[in-house]
């Protein structure tokens, strides 16, 4: 006991000596003082590197939200302590400048927000938003890159990897403004090659899309130290935000959505927490409350996670960082952030944005007669999808049973559909004989993948193709325009 009160005045004695000298002499760091740099990635031993990558999927003004939501999230990194050398960054680029943009230069996430387009950087724009970039990107592999900045994820066996997809989607699919889509297994597949190559320690994946859970559902391993959250169940729809006619909604002069319910669900929270302490698992609970179905409207989604489920204790502040004024945040399990009052289905967006801008032309102008074309055109093209669809399931299965396999959903568990090269070869046939199915007919995708796990063969769905559709639409979103999503 003695030499134990001996060693403890010792210690008081040297305590402020020791503290000195490690401001001098980083060698003699004290064990919470070095356990604070570990957290802070001042050490490079075992913390690693942070790599982001992201994703807004579409083009046009009517989803303004998409990149919206990117440039939102770069701004959140950015504030978090990541380097721009190491956030990748795919958008179109036709917003920011675009002639129906209200404020030109200026992008927002919020009706009340600040700008979030400034700053970001043009990895891949236009024409050099596609899959093969993404996915080369993502494997580091700058030889398979077509265009672009060259940036890669250059990353490291003690990396973090954070990925954030923000775009219309369905069962099975991810919109790109480039054809073609990228498909599910595609993307797994490409998960895998990553984590066989040993470059990264834990990846995190943020998908904001309809169907998204279905990209997961059955085909991500738990044994890869990947974590995904997704808007969505693999079964319905994810919902645009602070859309035009909402509470809040956005300024008077813009026609369209302004975010996504689940994606300015995870930034809003993670612009006012301190990321060090609150952790994925955290974040999802509270973002899963806040996107969920609610109110006589039933607007909303499920919000759901997938793959390695032990990442989720995990802090937030290892993939995204944290913002130092946020210091001081404690995390509550009470969400401090008020609920959305209403939401607009990803599908209807584009309807929203158009109805409001034919609504806000001036009677009589060129402007409204324009605006008046694209609102038949869209509205046009949904019918002759459903139709298209509907009427090949009654060729191929009779006029009781077609519905019937369209329609069928597979048990939780198992993936979309067992044969993937099949279901790109009826997305291709059927856009062969019908035009695009483009963004609105991803919603289709389980009903040609059922038609794949049925049995039925190419030139079965040629042949019926051929009978339903007499000919191609001419619309923007026709196959001869733009080619094949598959």
């Amino acid at each position: 006991m003695g030499h134990f009160l001996a060693f403890a005045a010792l210690l008081l004695l040297l305590f402020p000596v020791l503290l000195v000298d490690s401001r001098l002499d980083p060698s003699l760091r004290l064990p919470s003082a070095r356990e604070v740099e570990r957290i802070n990635g001042d050490e490079d031993d075992d913390v690693g590197t942070r790599w982001a990558v992201l994703i807004a999927g579409s083009s046009g003004y009517g989803n303004y939200r998409h990149q919206a939501d990117v440039c939102h999230a770069y701004q959140t990194l950015k504030k978090g302590g990541l380097k721009d050398e190491n956030i990748i960054v795919f958008m179109y680029d036709d917003i920011a400048y675009n002639e129906e943009n209200p404020r030109p230069g200026v992008i927002i996430n919020h009706p009340q927000g600040g700008d979030v387009y400034a700053g970001v950087p043009k990895d891949y724009v236009g024409e050099d938003v596609t899959v093969n970039n993404f996915f080369a990107v993502l494997l580091g592999n700058k030889t398979a890159l077509t265009g672009g900045s060259g940036k890669v994820v250059d990353s490291g066996p003690n990396d973090h990897i954070f990925i954030f997809y923000s775009d219309h989607g369905g069962p099975g699919v991810l919109g790109m403004p480039t054809y073609p889509y990228l498909y599910a297994n595609d993307l797994i597949a490409v998960l895998k090659q990553k984590h066989a190559s040993g470059t990264y320690k834990s990846m995190v994946f943020y998908l904001e899309a309809c169907e998204s859970g279905s990209i997961f559902e059955g085909l991500l391993p738990k044994d890869i130290n990947v974590y995904a959250t997704t808007a969505a169940n693999a079964l319905e729809s994810s919902w645009g935000t602070y859309c035009p006619g909402q509470f809040p909604s956005p300024p008077p002069e813009y026609d369209t959505c302004l975010g996504d319910l689940y994606s300015v669900a995870w930034m809003e929270d993670s612009d006012v927490h301190n990321l060090q302490t609150e952790t994925l698992n955290q974040q999802y609970q509270l973002v899963k409350a806040r996107t969920a179905v609610r109110g006589s409207f039933s607007f909303g989604s499920h919000v759901m996670q997938y793959g390695d489920l032990d990442l989720s204790t995990e802090q937030l502040f290892f993939f995204i960082g944290t913002n130092p004024a946020n210091d001081n945040n404690t995390f509550t399990i009470d969400n401090s952030l008020p609920s959305f009052s209403m939401a607009v289905n990803q599908r209807d967006a584009d309807l929203v944005y158009f109805w409001h801008k034919f609504r806000s032309s001036p009677e009589g102008s060129s402007k409204k007669l324009e605006a008046q074309k694209q609102l038949f055109e869209v509205m046009s093209h949904r019918l002759h999808v459903d139709n298209s669809i509907e009427l090949i399931g009654k060729l191929l299965f009779g006029a009781e049973e077609g519905p019937k396999v369209l329609t069928a959903v597979r048990p939780v568990g198992l993936p979309l559909v067992d044969d993937w090269d099949c279901l790109k070869s009826m997305v291709r046939t059927i856009e062969t004989y019908c035009g695009s199915l483009a963004q609105y007919g991803m919603k289709h995708m389980r009903s040609l993948a059922n038609i794949c796990n049925a049995g039925v063969r190419k030139e079965s769905m040629a042949e019926v193709s051929s009978q339903a559709c007499m000919r191609i639409p001419s619309n923007p979103w026709s196959s001869l325009q733009r080619g094949f999503s598959a």
